[in-house]
C-alpha cells in the first residue's frame, strides 16, 4: 500500500484487468450454471462500488457503521473477506463476510461485512477465495494477487452537497451570452488598459480585437441582465438548474479573471444589485425548477488595477506597487520592488496573492473574515450556493507555486470558512489532473473541474482529439479503463459531484474538436447525462458551437440556434430530463457491461433499488445491432425495458437485450 493506503496511480496506469474486460470477455448468456465451489473465483459476476445497493452509509458520519455489500456468482465462492487500512491507527483490519441473500433473479450472492464506526478515514479491498483460488477486488478493479493502490474509501463526516449530486451546471460566460441592457455596453475607446482601448464588437462578430494582443480589451455587451432574461432557455428549454459564472467582479478586461475590485460586480455586467436579483430569480421556482448559482472565485492573485496593487495609481490610496510603505505591501511578493514580482504563470497583470500564515491579513480579507470576498457573497443579500475556485492549487504563501502544505492549509481554512456560512455550499476546485490530494480527505473541496476523468477521456474517444485539438485517439476499452482509474482516484461523494464537461473557456470547443459532426456532439450529450458527476454544459456546447483556442473558445451564443427547434438542443432536454427523473442516473452505481473495439461500442448499467438501466453507445459512423448483457443488472428473461429516447419496447431474452444504434447515438434502456 503506497504508505497509507491512498491511491497512487494515474488514468493511464491501471495495469490490472478491470471489470469491464472481464465483462467484455463473457458470454450474454447466464452464466448461473457454471459457478460452483471449484477452486475458481468466477470474476465475472464480480461487483462492488458505493452505490446504495452495496453500501449502507455512502457519507458516514463519525458513528455510523458502514455496511459493505458484495456480489457474487450464485454458490460460486467460499468466503470473502474486506480488508481495510484504519488511518487511525495505521494499520489493516480484516472483517469477515457473510452470505446475505440472492439477487431477484438467483443468478447472483450478496455477501455482507460492517466496518464499525469511527471518525478516521479508512480504505478498503475485498479478499474473495474459492477453495484455494483467491481474488481481489477494489476500486481500481480484479486481480489475483492483492492491490497497492486503488482502494475504496471511507471518509466519516464528509459531506458534498445533494444538490451538487443531482444537478445540471450551465456555464456562462458573461460578454458572450445575452446582451440585457445596451444601456452598460462598454464602448470604442471607453478606456484604455495595459496600452489597449475597449473595442465594442457586434455580436456574432470576431472575437479577435483590431490591435495586435489586445483580445481581453473586445467586448460585446452581454451581461447579467442578459442571463436574467435568459433563465427560461436555461431552467426550462434546457433544464439545467445550477448556473455557473465565469468572474463578475470589476476588471478592465472582458474575462474578469483580473480582478480590479471584489466586492463591486463590473458595470459593464450590470450592478450589485442586478446581480442580487439574478441570483434571487435562478433560486425562484416560480421561473422552473429552483436553481443554484456557483461563482467564479480568482483567488490566488488580483489584477495589477486593484487598490491593493495599482500599478497605475487609478485608487486615490496607495497601493503595494506605489509604496513600500503601503499597508498591502505584504500582500504580493516582490523580488525587486516595484517591477519584478511573482505574477499567475509570471503575468505582470496578475500579480499572485502572498497568503502568509495562518490568520494573516489576506486570508481574512479572502475568506477569514466575516466581511471577507467568500463569506460575503455567501449571506444574503446575495446567497450563493457556491464558489468554484480558479488557479486553485496555486494559492500560497512567499510567491510559492502551491500544490504543498501551506496550500492545503489555506484550502481547508477557506473551506471551514464557506461550510460555516452555508454547510450545503458547494467548494468545486479548479484542477486539470487527479485532484484527490484536495478531495480524499474531506476537508478541502466537494470536487473538482473533471478534466482528467471526463473531458479528456470523452473528447479522445469520440473526436480522436484532446481537449487542446491535437490528435489523440483511443479505442473504447481503453477509455472505459480510463474512466475506471481516475473514479478510483475520489470517494463517491467526490465523483458524484465532480464537473463534468465537454468543454470550457480554457479549451477549444468540443464541436470544432467534433469537426462540426453534430452526431458527435449528440454522442457526447448521451455519455454526459447518463455518467456518474454533474453534467456541466459550457454555454453553445449543446447546440455544437464552434471554436478554436481562447479567445475563440469564447464566441458569442448564437440565439437562433438557442431552441427548442433546434435538434441538439432538443435532445438535450430529452436527456436531462430522463437523467432528472431517474436517481439510479445520478446517484446509481455504474458497472461496465460492454465494450467492443472493433464496433466502437460500449455499455454501461447505472442502476439502484428502483431502476435498473443500461445504456448503450455506438461511436462508429454506421449503425450497429448491439447485443446488451443485462443479466448482469439482474434484469430477469422475459422482463421488458424501454428505450427513453426512442420510446422502443424490448424484452430481456437469454439474458440479453438486442437494440440497433444509430452511428453516433445511443439507447437509454430502463425497467
Amino acid at each position: 500500500m503506497s504508505g497509507n493506503g491512498k491511491k497512487a496511480h494515474g488514468p493511464r496506469a491501471v495495469l490490472w484487468l478491470s471489470l469491464g474486460a472481464a465483462l467484455a470477455a463473457g458470454c450474454a448468456s447466464l452464466p448461473a450454471q457454471a459457478a460452483s465451489n471449484d477452486n475458481n473465483v468466477e470474476w465475472n459476476g464480480l461487483f462492488h462500488d458505493q452505490g446504495p445497493l452495496f453500501d449502507d452509509h455512502p457519507e458516514p458520519t463519525a458513528a455510523q457503521a458502514v455496511t459493505l455489500t458484495l456480489r457474487t456468482f450464485k454458490g460460486d465462492i467460499t468466503s470473502a473477506n474486506i480488508k481495510y487500512y484504519d488511518s487511525a491507527d495505521g494499520q489493516f483490519h480484516w472483517v469477515a463476510m457473510h452470505w446475505a441473500s440472492n439477487d431477484p433473479t438467483g443468478v447472483f450472492d450478496y455477501w455482507q461485512g460492517t466496518v464499525p464506526a469511527s471518525g478516521s478515514e479508512k480504505y478498503y479491498r475485498f479478499q474473495i477465495n474459492d477453495g484455494s483460488a483467491t481474488a481481489w477486488y477494489n476500486a481500481a478493479g480484479i486481480t489475483s494477487s492483492e492491490p497497492s493502490a486503488g482502494d475504496f474509501f471511507i471518509v466519516p463526516g464528509f459531506k458534498t452537497p445533494d444538490w451538487m449530486k443531482n444537478g445540471v451546471i450551465y456555464q456562462i460566460f458573461p460578454d458572450r451570452f445575452y446582451n440585457g441592457d445596451a444601456g452598460n455596453d462598454v464602448s470604442n475607446g471607453q478606456y484604455t488598459y495595459a496600452g489597449c482601448a475597449t473595442e465594442k464588437h457586434a455580436w456574432g462578430g470576431s472575437v479577435t480585437s483590431n490591435v495586435g494582443g489586445c483580445n481581453s480589451a473586445v467586448f460585446f455587451g452581454g451581461d447579467l441582465a442578459g442571463v436574467d432574461q435568459k433563465l427560461g432557455y436555461i431552467k426550462n428549454t434546457l433544464g439545467a438548474n445550477i448556473v455557473y459564472l465565469n468572474p463578475v467582479f470589476r476588471s478592465p478586461t472582458n474575462h474578469k479573471y483580473d480582478t480590479e475590485d471584489y466586492m463591486t460586480v463590473d458595470p459593464a455586467f450590470g450592478s450589485n444589485a442586478t446581480l442580487q436579483t439574478l441570483i434571487a430569480d435562478i433560486h425562484s421556482s416560480a421561473n422552473g425548477p429552483k436553481g443554484y448559482v456557483i461563482l467564479d472565485g480568482v483567488f490566488n492573485h488580483t489584477g495589477d488595477t486593484h487598490q491593493w496593487f495599482d500599478r497605475y495609481n487609478w485608487w486615490s490610496t496607495s497601493g503595494a506597487y506605489e509604496s513600500q510603505s503601503s499597508q498591502w505591501y505584504g500582500w504580493y511578493t516582490f523580488q525587486s520592488w516595484p517591477n519584478s514580482y511573482s505574477g499567475f504563470f509570471g503575468i505582470a497583470s496578475m500579480p499572485k496573492l502572498d497568503y502568509g500564515a495562518s490568520g494573516s491579513a489576506v486570508r481574512n480579507a479572502i475568506y477569514g473574515s466575516a466581511g471577507s470576498v467568500v463569506k460575503t457573497y455567501l449571506k444574503p443579500p446575495y446567497s450563493i450556493d457556491g464558489w468554484r475556485l480558479d488557479a486553485a492549487q496555486y494559492l500560497d504563501a512567499g510567491g510559492n507555486d502551491g500544490s504543498d502544505a501551506t496550500n492545503h492549509q489555506i484550502m481547508a481554512e477557506l473551506r471551514s470558512a464557506v461550510k460555516s456560512v452555508n454547510a450545503n455550499a458547494e467548494i468545486l476546485g479548479e484542477f486539470w489532473g487527479n485532484a484527490g490530494p484536495w478531495t480524499d480527505g474531506g476537508d478541502q473541496w466537494d470536487g473538482a473541474m473533471n478534466y482528467d476523468g471526463f473531458m479528456q477521456p470523452v473528447s479522445e474517444w469520440i473526436t480522436g482529439k484532446d481537449y487542446g485539438g491535437g490528435s489523440a485517439s483511443i479505442p473504447v476499452s481503453q477509455f472505459d479503463s480510463w474512466l475506471r482509474g481516475t473514479r478510483a482516484n475520489y470517494p463517491t461523494n467526490v465523483q458524484q459531484t465532480m464537473s463534468n464537461a465537454l468543454g470550457s473557456h480554457d479549451v477549444t470547443r468540443f464541436g470544432t474538436r467534433a469537426g462540426g459532426d453534430i452526431w458527435k456532439t449528440y454522442l457526447a450529450l448521451f455519455f454526459q447525462m447518463t455518467y456518474v458527476g454533474t453534467p456541466t454544459i459550457y454555454y453553445g456546447d449543446e447546440y455544437g458551437m464552434q471554436g478554436g483556442a481562447d479567445p475563440d473558445n469564447r464566441r458569442t451564443f448564437d440565439w437562433n440556434a438557442g431552441t427548442i427547434t433546434n435538434s441538439a438542443v432538443a435532445l438535450t432536454q430529452k436527456l436531462i430530463g430522463i437523467r432528472n427523473q431517474y436517481a439510479a442516473l445520478r446517484t446509481g452505481s455504474f458497472m461496465t457491461l460492454l465494450t467492443d473495439d472493433a464496433n466502437k461500442l460500449y455499455a454501461y448499467g447505472r442502476f439502484d433499488a428502483s431502476h435498473r438501466i443500461a445504456v448503450a453507445l455506438n461511436n462508429d459512423s454506421v449503425s450497429h445491432s448491439v447485443t446488451v448483457p443485462v443479466w448482469q443488472l439482474s434484469m430477469a428473461n422475459g422482463s421488458g425495458v424501454t428505450d427513453l429516447v426512442s420510446g422502443s419496447h424490448y424484452t430481456v431474452s437469454g439474458g440479453s437485450v438486442t437494440v440497433t444504434v444509430n452511428g453516433h447515438y445511443g439507447a437509454i434502456l430502463a425497467q
